[in-house]
C-alpha cells in the first residue's frame, strides 16, 4: 500500500513535471495485458509513452537502467495497443523515462528531475 502511495506521488511529480513543459497527459496507468504505461503526454510534435522510475538515490544505478530490454518490449506491446484504439493520433510516438531521486520519500522537499527523452534504443 505504501509502495502504491509513493508510486502515484511520483507519477504526480512526472505529470506536473510535463505539464509544465507544456505537454498535455492524455493518460495514466494505462493498462494492457502486457503491462502498464506510467503516463502518455503530448505535446505539438510527440506522443510521449513514459515510464516513471522512482528512487532514493542513483548510488546503486540510475533508476532508468532499470526498464531493461524487457520491460521495453513489454511497453512497447502496450503503446501499440494504444495506438491502435487511438488512431486519430498524427503525432511521433517515442518512448521516454522520467527518473525521480527523492531521498526522503514523499518528504522530500525538492526531488530531483531527470526527463529522458527517447530513452529506449
Amino acid at each position: 500500500m505504501a509502495r502504491d502511495l509513493l508510486g502515484r506521488w511520483g507519477e504526480g511529480l512526472a505529470a506536473g513535471y510535463l505539464q509544465k513543459k507544456r505537454y498535455t497527459i492524455t493518460a495514466a496507468n494505462y493498462r494492457s495485458r502486457f503491462g502498464e504505461i506510467d503516463l502518455i503526454a503530448e505535446n505539438r510534435k510527440y506522443l510521449a509513452f513514459v515510464e516513471v522510475k522512482l528512487r532514493k538515490n542513483a548510488s546503486f544505478a540510475q533508476a532508468k537502467e532499470f526498464v531493461d530490454h524487457r520491460k521495453q518490449e513489454r511497453l512497447k506491446q502496450t503503446a501499440a495497443i494504444y495506438l491502435s484504439q487511438n488512431p486519430d493520433n498524427t503525432k511521433q510516438p517515442r518512448f521516454d523515462v522520467i527518473e525521480i531521486y527523492a531521498p526522503d520519500g514523499m518528504e522530500t522537499k525538492h526531488p530531483e528531475i531527470k526527463h529522458w527523452e527517447d530513452a529506449f534504443e
